[in-house]
């Protein structure tokens, strides 16, 4: 028993490292020529020979660089306003404006063609009002993506500076008042180097999230292709171990960036910047201020939930009912009758959701064991494992959904290399190992904080391990764990990145049903599912911040 009870750690770090590092290594040795007839680093030559492999890699940093300024310049202001200012509705209007993080990648991209698309909403009331023959703009490239980005991403700026403003010492901006620092020499010398943590944390996860970025360069790039869409490219041209080559050089750009985006923040903490109490919200005595930051609050809610919105109406759409108008001429719930009398239709809700699930679950029990783990153990190993779940949050999801590819479509037992392409496994495999990072995180979080005197009494008072386990582990630890579940499950359902790599007909999820019924020009039917996932991403995302607040 003592035996099995030392051995675990290992055994779990094991099963870890082939599933996040061991398909990574098989498809760094697939680039190198593994099975191929020729072995050795010629196409890493031919990468950075070709221009276009060039271009992608630039791309893809000027991008996730440029999404960084322009979430930062959104959430920041909004994140001061909210946090910083009393007005009417105050409360409401801070939660609804962070509900874009609730809506998954696929389905914000799909809002923003109904929106501002040559045939959304916004365009056609142009074109409409100043009489054109044609749409006002064209909705694609680089401006297309970087608008996408900056709406799906400002969220983290907005969250991480509410957060950091609400655990300031209010102490310190007194004690600049009373030097003699005006409003604008307190925020710059002592506000903002204070919140210098929490916004760089914001920025390193706006940059990780823009680098791995998938939805919007499919469907609005056209050419203009980063790394995440290149190799998309380059394996359905049939060209693999080019494919190969450039995953692990995407993986290596984002590894890298993650190292010198953490060298260059600054420290987690400033000593003495969480002491006391956050400063009292300002309330403006002139009925006039307190209206127009009212009206300003309700105007960015209402942009911001603007898409929301569109996917709704979008759905009410019957299919061909829409060409040339303004605004559509029938609304009626024909779609929703589609989608629930049509059971082909239905597969792919029930994939998703199974899928989703399943791999949640099982992300849970495997990053709550991994954390359990590596904060018992500590040393190396517990730095291994913290590792192995950390892994996957810096690799972009289309690198995996490559290195699961190349791993899992042979069987080759003996090296732990198994066929599961094609079956209903590979997608909640992939499912879970994206998600590993977000329960493990919790896990390590809400045990972090556990006070270990509460087991020592339970133990001194005759409970086994298991029954302190059962009976005041983790019953202290299930907020942090349904919010790693919460964002696991969210993460699941919407996914497109890994799923249009390994899907098949039969295990197609909703993110790919979404795609095929754009093509088919059932815009409505895809509403449909965009709102269905909306839900579940809203009531998932409220429920995570219920428990929070619990």
């Amino acid at each position: 028993m003592t035996l099995l009870r030392r051995g675990l750690p290992w055994l779990l770090l094991a099963g870890l490292t082939w599933l996040v590092g061991y398909p990574l290594l098989m498809t760094l040795l697939q680039a190198l020529g593994l099975g191929a007839e020729s072995w050795g680093l010629a196409p890493f030559a031919d990468l950075f020979r070709r221009p276009d492999e060039w271009q992608a890699l630039w791309r893809s940093l000027w991008i996730s660089l440029a999404s960084v300024g322009l979430a930062a310049a959104i959430g920041i202001p909004l994140g001061f306003l909210f946090e910083r200012t009393e007005f009417p509705g105050r409360q409401l209007l801070g939660a609804l404006i962070a509900l874009p993080v609730a809506l998954p990648p696929l389905v914000g991209v799909i809002a923003f063609l109904f929106l501002y698309g040559e045939s959304g909403f916004i365009s056609r009331a142009v074109q409409t009002v100043l009489s054109l023959d044609h749409a006002p703009w064209r909705l694609n490239g680089p401006g297309a993506i970087l608008l996408v980005h900056a709406y799906s991403m400002y969220v983290y700026f907005y969250l991480f500076t509410r957060a950091g403003l609400a655990r300031l010492d209010g102490a310190l901006s007194e004690a600049a008042a009373s030097l003699g620092a005006g409003s604008w020499s307190t925020l710059r010398r002592v506000t903002l180097p204070l919140l210098a943590p929490s916004l760089a944390g914001a920025a390193l996860l706006t940059f990780m999230t823009s680098l791995a970025s998938f939805s919007a360069p499919y469907i609005f790039g056209g050419g203009f292709r980063v790394m995440t869409t290149q190799i998309v490219f380059s394996k359905l041209n049939g060209e693999d171990r080019m494919a190969h080559v450039e995953t692990v050089a995407l993986a290596a750009m984002a590894l890298l960036a993650l190292w010198l985006m953490q060298k260059l923040s600054p420290p987690a903490a400033v000593e003495g910047a969480v002491r006391g109490i956050a400063p009292a919200r300002r309330t403006f005595r002139r009925p006039a201020t307190r209206i127009a930051l009212a009206v300003a609050g309700y105007f960015f809610a209402g942009l911001m939930l603007l898409p929301h919105a569109t996917l709704i109406l979008i759905s009410l759409v019957p299919s061909g009912t829409w060409t040339t108008e303004a605004w559509p001429p029938v609304l009626n719930f024909e779609n929703y009758q589609i989608l629930a009398s049509q059971p082909e239709r239905l597969v792919a809700v029930w994939n998703s959701l199974w899928m989703a699930l399943a791999a949640a679950l099982v992300a849970v029990i495997l990053g709550f064991l991994a954390a359990r783990m590596a904060l018992v153990k500590r040393g190396a190993l517990g730095k291994l494992l913290e590792g192995a779940i950390a892994l996957p949050w810096a690799i972009p999801g289309t690198v995996f959904a490559v290195a699961l590819a190349t791993t899992f479509s042979v069987h080759q037992p003996a090296v732990g290399r198994f066929v599961l392409i094609g079956t209903p496994w590979i997608l909640p495999l992939a499912y879970l190992v994206r998600n590993l990072p977000m329960t493990g995180r919790a896990a390590l979080a809400g045990l972090g904080q556990l006070d270990g005197a509460l087991e020592e009494a339970s133990a001194s008072l005759g409970a086994g391990r298991w029954r302190t386990l059962r009976r005041v582990t983790l019953p202290l630890v299930r907020p942090a764990l349904a919010a790693g579940a919460s964002l696991a499950f969210i993460t699941g359902l919407g996914d497109f990145v890994t799923s249009i790599v390994l899907y098949t007909y039969e295990t197609r999820p909703i993110s790919i049903e979404i795609l095929s019924s754009l093509r088919l020009r059932e815009l409505g039917v895809a509403g449909v599912y965009g709102v269905l996932l909306m839900i579940a991403g809203t009531a998932a995302f409220v429920l995570w911040g219920r428990k929070e607040v619990a």
